[in-house]
């Protein structure tokens, strides 16, 4: 069997700003959670999807605020998406599938210790990560777990991280420090651009590993010496970037993998629906609890 592990924040971003607005019959807008609804529906049409999981980030800050200042938070997140995040998750539950609400952790820690827990189960073949998002490439092992862009249908095995980044997936943490990932509010350590952090990690694999000696980095010297310079220079600060892009693998999931099979809808979902607008979803739902 195929485990398929679900990004549901990104899935909610992706269906209100790519699905068309509604409103509920009380007034609430409900478009994106709907869009979401109708995007499970269409992975669950594939018979090779039987047992999923779906991760949110039930509030948009977590324990990775403690420790860096400048991380990402739900500042500048507009209101109607802020609120349908618990009617998402509500939606996602009466639709019969597992749903991992995140308040201390983030929605990709529970993706990574899903993975990590599932993966070397004897009856799971693969596990498919639903989502584009940078971080989770780290959790790609060979074609056993690769990530899964759903709405370009690209997936990306080991092979295909190496080929994106240059570096192999042990190695993005390390990769996104120096870089920087501006939709995570850090900002990298300057000169380290992607073509210089890959050639360096290539070799070296870790920061920890790259030598204060510029001679033996794979640049000029004199290149090499204002990276070198400026990598010892904010060394804390690269530390501390590669521990905040390193995902958790120990959020306290309760779930095994019997939960995580799809056994239908919940009833209480034709319900929801009609509050939110929209009989006909229910309709095409085939499986029912």
């Amino acid at each position: 069997m195929k485990i398929h592990l679900v990004d549901g924040t990104y899935e909610l971003f992706r269906n209100f700003y790519g699905a068309p607005p509604k409103k509920a019959p009380d007034g609430r807008e409900v478009g994106a959670t709907l869009g979401l609804l109708r995007s499970m529906l269409l992975l669950l049409s594939d018979p090779e999807v039987t047992h999923v999981g779906v991760a949110f980030d039930h509030v948009v800050e977590s324990f990775r605020n403690k420790m860096y200042a400048g991380y990402k938070t739900g500042g500048g997140v507009d209101p109607d998406l802020l609120a349908q995040f618990p009617l998402a998750e509500e939606a996602i539950s009466a639709l019969g599938l597992a749903v991992w609400s995140m308040v201390e952790f983030e929605a990709d820690d529970a993706l990574a210790t899903a993975a990590a827990r599932f993966k070397n189960e004897k009856s799971v073949k693969q596990v498919v990560i639903c989502s584009p998002d940078k971080d989770l490439v780290q959790l790609v092992e060979g074609k056993r777990v690769v990530c899964w862009d759903r709405r370009r249908e690209i997936v990306i095995d080991e092979k295909g991280v190496i080929e994106k980044f240059g570096v192999k997936p042990e190695s993005i943490p390390d990769y996104l420090a120096l870089v920087g990932d501006s939709a995570d509010g850090y900002p990298g350590i300057q000169g380290w651009g992607a073509k210089s952090t890959a050639a360096a990690l290539a070799k070296f694999k870790h920061i920890e590993s790259i030598p204060k000696d510029p001679k033996k980095l794979p640049f000029s010297l004199g290149r090499a010496t204002t990276l070198v310079e400026n990598l010892h220079r904010n060394y804390d600060d690269a530390l501390l970037f590669k521990k905040l892009s390193t995902l958790r693998k120990d959020v306290p999931l309760k779930e095994n993998l019997n939960d995580l099979e799809w056994k239908g809808a919940y009833p209480r979902l034709k319900k929801l629906c009609k509050e939110l607008g929209d009989d006909r979803i229910p309709e095409r739902i085939s499986l029912w609890r």
